[in-house]
Formats: C-alpha cells, structure tokens, sequence
C-alpha cells in the first residue's frame, strides 16, 4: 500500500501517464476480490466497508428507479443479521415497506422452509448472512435463493464472516448482492466491496461525481483498495490450509477446557454447519468473572442487553435465557493463532473458572 499513499497518489482517472498506471493497478485489485468472491472483475463495487455494502444493497435496490411504481412492499431479514442489515430495512418502514424478521432455529439456522411459507406475492428482498459472527453458524444461502428466485424476489447476502475463513463460491451461493469487508481477511479497515450480480440494477445512495460503476460517487481509496486486494490474492490461495488449521485449534481449544474444568462448558450450535474459527461457549462461571481473572485473553461477550448488542440479539435469537447469556462468551481464532496460545488460552479460563 505504501507506494499508493506517496509516489503514485494520483486520481485513477486523471489525464496523465502515472494516473493510469495507478487505475491498472486498482483494476487488478479489484481482480484479486474478484476471484476471492468468485465472479467477474466488473461484478465488483468497492465501498467504505460491509457496512456501507449491506447498506448499498438493501437501499440501492428498494429504492431502485424501477421499482417507484410498485407498492412498497414486503421484505424478509433473519434475526441473525448485522445491525447495518436491519436498521437498513428498517430505515425503509417510513415509505411504507413492511420489514418482518426470520425466526432461527435453536440451533441457530434458518430453516428454508419457514422462509418460504413467509414469502409473499409483494416481496421483494429477503436478507440471509451467510455466517454468523457470533455462532459461527452456517446459513442454507442457496436453499433460500433458489425459493426467492423462484418467485422473483431477491436476496443479499452478508457473506462478511466467511472470506478468509472458508472458500466461497458466489455461483453456488445464487445471491443477488454479497457483502465483503476487507479487514475480517486482513485487510486494511475501512475497505470493502459489494458484489453486484450482472444485469441487477442498484441505486447509489450517495450523489456526486459517478465512480465505481455509477453507484459510489468521490474519489477512490487508492491505497486502501491496493491493500484489500493483496489480502484477497491470499486469503484466495490459503482458505483451504486455514480452514483446516482452524478446526484442529479449535478441536484442540474445546477439548481442553472440557477436561480442565469440572463443570463441562457448552459449545452452542456444536451440531450445526459452522466457520471453523469462531465458538460460542457457555461457562460454568458468568464471563465478568472470568474476565476480570484472565484479563491478557481477548475474547468477547454481551455487552448490553437493552438495546441488545449483538451477541445478545443473537443468543436470545436461538432461546437463551439472561442467565445463561451471561455466562457466555465468544472466542475467535486467527491465521497466526497457535497451538500453544490455544493451550494458553484454555490454562487462564480454567483458572479463572476456579
């Protein structure tokens, strides 16, 4: 990235030599995200984060030129997902767009089949992250594609937790629009992208100078989208050799703690698809506990339960009670996590618990 914030600063498009050599170099970073999301280069929309794209998907389609004759409509978001997705929707009850949630299943899954007896003739969009950050959890994203398809209606996907963690295959997927954020693949933060599925046609949400195939207006994040597209090139050749390492770690994180405490901790969703990197375990302690006594350990919990954060929402999502939400917490594992930090990690909970 250093060579794009001093020697070639130059605006992609501007009327000179270095100018274009720095526009060749963003095109084959988009490219690099490209082949990471499995699709075509022109498919791809960089944006300020996962944020903005989910915001850009949800937005850039309801309220899309061709839809302003239409009734408002109808549009489904799993309980799941990403604040960005809900409070989007949301954003939309005041034009008279009726926004209604998808229960999930105490295994935290949404099941296909409740999708579809949900769908109605004036649907329009239906919202299913592809994991969740919290879970880990596996969403059936083709199953419910193929329904929304099947009766003309569209899916976005915040596929956001699952680049670098797991290969994905945007023709499998069938989804519309794919949210991507750069830095959960170790990127630099505040880069995204948005995947825009050939022939759908988005509205910006922003106006200004048209860049980014007409839908984000302003000048590009040069260095920044070079940065994301190196990490795409290797999240792109490593899913594989990573997706591995991480089910031993964690393998290797939750037998250790089972057989270092008396009270056996929980990990939910265990009989569910999951990212491999990601557990959410109940103790046999509440977590501020534990988190006062293992203070050099990273890992997160529920932080507040009105307005829910997060991992409330999606704890109460699959059933549990406030009690036990308080004795969880979420540990995710890294590309550079080692066995012995797993070993570690299972020595300072096993001595915070008691």
């Amino acid at each position: 990235m250093q060579p794009y914030w001093m020697t070639h600063f130059l605006l992609p498009d501007q009327e000179h030599a270095h100018a274009q050599a720095v526009g060749e170099a963003l095109e084959q970073a988009r490219e690099s995200v490209a082949g990471l999301v499995g699709c075509e280069s022109f498919e791809i929309v960089f944006t300020s984060g996962g944020t903005e794209a989910n915001n850009l998907a949800i937005l850039g389609l309801l309220t899309s030129p061709a839809h302003r004759n239409e009734s408002p409509g109808h549009v489904l978001v799993s309980q799941l997902e990403h604040d960005s997705v809900t409070a989007a929707a949301r954003s939309l009850e005041a034009a008279g767009i009726e926004v209604e949630m998808i229960p999930c299943e105490p295994e935290g899954v949404i099941d296909p089949d409740r999708v579809k007896s949900m769908l109605r003739d004036d649907t329009r969009l239906v919202c299913l992250q592809l994991a969740n950050p919290v879970l880990g959890t596996i969403q059936p994203v083709r199953e419910v594609a193929d329904l929304c398809h099947n009766q003309g209606v569209r899916l976005h996907c915040d596929a956001t937790q699952v680049f670098g963690k797991l290969s994905v295959d945007t023709t499998r997927l069938r989804a519309d629009t794919i949210a991507i954020s750069g830095h959960k693949f170790y990127g630099p933060k505040g880069i995204g992208a948005i995947y825009v599925r050939r022939g759908l046609h988005l509205s910006p949400i922003a106006y200004g100078e048209p860049r980014e195939m007409g839908l984000r207006p302003g000048a590009e994040n040069v260095p920044a989208c070079i940065g994301m597209g190196a990490a795409a090139n290797l999240a792109s050749r490593c899913a594989g050799e990573v997706s591995d390492n991480f089910s031993e770690l964690s393998a290797r994180l939750l037998k250790g703690l089972q057989s270092s405490l008396s009270n056996e901790p929980i990990l939910l969703a265990e009989d569910a698809p999951r990212i491999p990197n990601t557990l959410a375990i109940e103790m046999p302690r509440e977590v501020s506990r534990i988190r006062r006594a293992a203070r050099q350990l990273v890992f997160a919990t529920a932080q507040s339960t009105e307005p829910p954060d997060e991992i409330t929402r999606a704890l109460k999502a699959i059933g549990r009670t406030d009690a036990q939400i308080g004795r969880t917490l979420r540990i995710s594992l890294g590309w550079t996590t080692s066995r012995d930090q797993v070993d570690r990690a299972v020595g300072m909970l096993a001595e915070a618990c008691g």
